[in-house]
C-alpha cells in the first residue's frame, strides 16, 4: 500500500499532520512520505501542518467553507460569502470570509484565499447554523441575520443615523436583496446588539428587517 488508500477515506476534510502520520503508520518516516506526497500532488498543503487529499483521489469537490472552518478556528463563514450562499447578493465572492474569536488573519492557499475577522466571544456564539454537505461533512455558517450584523459591525468607518440610511446602505451600496428571506429572526439581531459593537447601527438594521 502507498498510504493513499487510508487517506482517501478522509475525503475532503482537511487533515493535520498528526492525523496524516497515523494513516501512514506503516512508514518508518511519515514526514518523508508526506513531503513526497506533497511534491507529487497527492497531498495539498493548506498551511504548515494542515493538508487536503487531492481531489483526483477522492472524486469529490472541495468545500471552501468547510476548509475555512478547519484552516483557522474557532470560526464560522459569514459576510459576503454567507450572503451569496443565501442568495442575498448577486455576485459570488471568491474571497472566503469568516469571523473568529482569535486575532484577524489572512491565508492564501492553493484552493483559495481566506480572511478572518475578530469578534468578541459572546457575540461569536449568536446566530450560527450547521451546514451539512453530502450527509457527511459539517461546517459552521452565520444565519442570514448574523451575516448582516457582521457586515454592519465590521465595516470600517460605517456610521448610519437612520433606518432610511441603513436601507440605502443595504440596497445601493451592498446590493443586498432582502426579499430573498421570507422571515427574519429578530431575536438574533437583539442578541447581536447585546454582545456586539455598533449597537446603534445594529438596532437600525433590526428596524429595517422588521419592516420587510
Amino acid at each position: 500500500m502507498d498510504g493513499l488508500d487510508e487517506l482517501k477515506r478522509a475525503g475532503t476534510v482537511p487533515l493535520d499532520y498528526a492525523a496524516v502520520s497515523i494513516m501512514l503508520g506503516s512508514y518508518k518516516s511519515p514526514k518523508d512520505k508526506v513531503s513526497r506526497m506533497e511534491a507529487s500532488g497527492d497531498l495539498i498543503r493548506l498551511k504548515k501542518g494542515l493538508y487536503l487529499v487531492a481531489a483526483k483521489h477522492t472524486n469529490e469537490l472541495y468545500s471552501q467553507e468547510l476548509i475555512a472552518n478547519h484552516l483557522y478556528g474557532p470560526s464560522y463563514v459569514s459576510l459576503e460569502t454567507a450572503l451569496w450562499q443565501y442568495g442575498l447578493i448577486p455576485e459570488r465572492v471568491y474571497l472566503i470570509r469568516s469571523m473568529t474569536t482569535k486575532r484577524a488573519k489572512n491565508f492564501a492557499t492553493p484552493v483559495g484565499d481566506f480572511e478572518y475577522t475578530k469578534v468578541p466571544g459572546d457575540y461569536f456564539q449568536v446566530g450560527l447554523r450547521q451546514v451539512i454537505i453530502n450527509d457527511r461533512y459539517v461546517f459552521l455558517m452565520a444565519t442570514p441575520e448574523k451575516a448582516l450584523c457582521d457586515l454592519v459591525s465590521s465595516a470600517p468607518g460605517l456610521r448610519i443615523q437612520s433606518a432610511k440610511a441603513m436601507r440605502g446602505y443595504l440596497d445601493q451600496d451592498m446590493r443586498i436583496d432582502l426579499s430573498e428571506i421570507e422571515h427574519w429572526d429578530g431575536d438574533i439581531i437583539k442578541q447581536a446588539i447585546r454582545f456586539g459593537k455598533k449597537k446603534r447601527e445594529l438596532a437600525l438594521l433590526g428596524e429595517v428587517l422588521n419592516a420587510q
